[in-house]
């Protein structure tokens, strides 16, 4: 996170009591459930099938609405050998969609490869879904599809659908987006989208993937129960690891879903046995062969270096990375990836300096929200920069950068818990009809196109829907922490402990402590040294805990925040550290501040 420039507040998390009983009551240990506690509600899945996810929890597809109609066109064009689209988002999420069906269809159910054409929008010439100029692509090439699947975009969308229905195209939309008031886009042939008010399929909270990876099994079902296929033939489980990837990167709930919970630890569990070649590269890339993938190595590690391929560059380096059946070319398209992802850094950390005191005057002036442009900022970013400034200022963020019409400006929006970040921009456009060309997004982020002459007026009315959202309420940085672990509990046997719980993500945070320690000492280190490697000491103990804070410093060479003697109380979680086949306790600092 960013060295804060004032204090950020660190906030005890509420234990539900009687959760917390339950948990002792069905045996879960003291500290497991105190986590449990911190996080669940009563409208929450049970604690079994939180700590045990399990494949059996997952409902049928069926329930999905428009499913039906959907498998039986796929099965029609299968059958016909009829050209098949897919359009998918170019992000972590669409990708793996890409992925995911891609494979069902070309491994499981017979269809050649030359059948299917991959419509994946560039994120800077096209933006985001089925934008105007992909449509104005896939209606120009010479080869049409008559049936295009979308994966993680789509439901926005109907003016586009209805150029591809008049040129006689049926759209198939998966989708997992909040769909826009007037509902279901009118033209496509089916929308399967589980936040649909007459879906009934029991989980809202489902990736795009996991939509994707859903039609793609009932079809796979039909067609082995209408003996189109033999009844060999393998169920799509072998695909969850990318399932696992795009729900995790895509910051999807995974405490108020059990589904999402077991198609991410199911995922995980086999990516660990997998010899595919993509997870085979990514080891070889990360040095640590033998370490397991956790869903902190996916959301951290993998998910932004496949995101960084779309935002700088090509979509398609990522999906052929992915793609890759021998490790070596695995290996060249992730070097690429890697590539991109540093460059992406680079621009970051120029676009946050650059938002920074605009956002740090609208605080200043006592705003609730912040916007931010920036005419030299580079769209790709946008999303990661307006992350960082919620994570200073505790605000619902917009950053916006020109488009590729002049007479746009593009958006990427981060909210904070309790906001939700569709509906601010869905007040928005009721009050100002006009004001926004197109958005769309979730509860938690979002993405939008807006007339470049509206800015400031769109700026007031973002504000305006964020305070009344808020109420009496106002905003600041804060962390949510599960207060002070006992001293035998900074230990490698809690971390241990704490794995239990995986898969950790949205709604269902990892755990964070906070307490007060003594400073034995302090250094800069990395390639870039704005990190800053602690020795630690509990009181009354001389056993030295070895501690990190990523992002530090400023800059490098910066004076340090604290000195050797300091006592410092520090935000943090546990973590270890494995060093030339030794595995020791390190602390992963979040915050930190001295105590005086």
């Amino acid at each position: 996170m960013l060295k804060p420039a004032k204090k950020i507040e660190l906030r005890l998390r509420s234990v539900d009591r009687n959760i917390y009983q339950q948990a002792l009551t069905e045996g879960v240990h003291p500290l497991l459930a105190r986590i449990l506690a911190g996080r669940l509600n009563q409208s929450s899945p049970s604690i079994a099938a939180l700590i045990e996810p399990g494949l059996n929890q997952l409902a049928a597809p069926d329930s999905l609405a428009d499913i039906k109609p959907a498998v039986e066109r796929l099965k029609l064009a299968i059958q016909r050998g009829e050209t098949l689209g897919l359009l998918t988002d170019y992000d972590v999420d669409g990708i793996t969609s890409h992925v995911v069906i891609y494979r069902t269809l070309t491994e499981l159910l017979g269809v050649p490869a030359e059948q299917l054409l991959s419509l994946i929008g560039h994120r800077i010439d096209d933006g985001y879904g089925v934008s105007d100029s992909l449509t104005n692509r896939i209606l120009a090439a010479d080869k049409l599809p008559s049936v295009i699947i979308t994966a993680d975009c789509g439901s926005s969308d109907e003016p586009r659908i209805a150029r591809l229905k008049a040129a006689g195209i049926d759209v198939l939309v998966t989708d997992h987006h909040t769909l826009p008031k007037s509902g279901p886009p009118a033209s496509a042939y089916a929308v399967i989208n589980p936040t649909r008010t007459d879906c009934n399929y029991p989980d809202k909270t489902l990736a795009g993937c996991g939509v994707a990876w859903l039609l793609m099994s009932a079809l796979r079902n039909s067609m082995v129960q209408e003996g189109l296929l033999p009844s060999s033939t393998p169920k799509l489980s072998y695909l969850l690891p990318f399932v696992a990837l795009g729900t995790v990167a895509d910051c999807v709930s995974l405490g108020a879903s059990a589904i999402n919970r077991a198609l991410v630890r199911a995922g995980l569990q086999l990516m660990n046995t997998s010899n595919e070649a993509c997870w085979q590269a990514f080891r070889q890339l990360m040095g640590k062969r033998q370490e397991a993938f956790t869903a902190s190595t996916l959301g951290f590690q993998l998910g932004p270096r496949i995101n960084a391929s779309s935002r700088m560059a090509d979509p398609y380096e990522a999906l052929q990375y992915l793609l890759a059946k021998y490790p070596e070319t695995a290996a060249q398209h992730l070097e690429l990836l890697d590539s991109d992802n540093q460059q992406r850094r680079t621009v970051e950390k120029e676009m946050v300096q650059a938002a920074l005191q605009g956002a740090e005057e609208q605080v200043a002036a006592g705003m609730q929200s912040l916007v931010a442009y920036l005419e030299e900022g580079h769209s790709g970013v946008q999303g990661i920069v307006a992350s960082r400034l919620v994570e200073k200022h505790g605000r619902p963020t917009v950053v916006l950068t020109p488009a590729s019409d002049t007479k746009h400006l593009v958006a990427s929006a981060r909210s904070v818990p309790g906001i939700s970040i569709h509906a601010a921009l869905q007040r928005v456009d009721d009050m100002n009809p006009g004001m926004l060309v197109k958005f769309g997004g979730h509860q938690a982020a979002a993405g939008l196109t807006l007339w470049r002459e509206r800015l400031v007026d769109f700026q007031q009315a973002f504000e305006r829907a964020i305070v009344l959202q808020l109420g009496e309420r106002k905003l600041a940085p804060y962390l949510l922490t599960d207060g002070e672990l006992e001293p035998n509990l900074v230990s490698l046997e809690a971390f241990n402990l704490l794995k239990k719980l995986e898969p950790y993500g949205r709604e269902f945070e990892a755990p964070l402590f906070e307490g007060v320690f003594h400073l034995a000492g302090i250094r800069a280190v990395g390639a870039d040294p704005i990190h800053l490697q602690l020795d630690l000491t509990l009181a009354n103990d001389t056993n030295l805990i070895k501690a990190i804070w990523f992002r530090a410093l400023p800059q490098a060479g910066a004076d340090f925040p604290f000195q050797e003697g300091d006592q410092v109380r520090l935000a943090y979680r546990l973590e270890e550290n494995v060093f030339r086949g030794r595995t020791s306790l390190q602390l992963m600092i979040s915050y930190a501040e001295l105590v005086t």
